[in-house]
């Protein structure tokens, strides 16, 4: 699936996205709103992950979605 429509249908895809990164709190995941740049950064202030990593982590996501 495509950002685009990760993005356009977010409220759907929240859920998932807490139980694949359950540190992030549900104003986190508001706040990114699907938007694939917010998600890697929420991801690496809240992991310590390398933007290399946390940009795999939210692709990954969009591929078994």
């Amino acid at each position: 699936m495509n950002w685009d429509q990760i993005e356009g249908n977010w409220k759907q895809f929240k859920g998932q996205a807490q139980e694949r990164w359950g540190e992030l709190t549900d104003d986190e995941l508001d706040q990114a709103k699907g938007q694939r740049s917010q998600l890697v950064g929420k991801l690496q202030e809240r992991y310590g992950w390398a933007r290399e990593e946390a940009e795999r982590e939210a692709d990954e996501f969009a591929r078994r979605i």
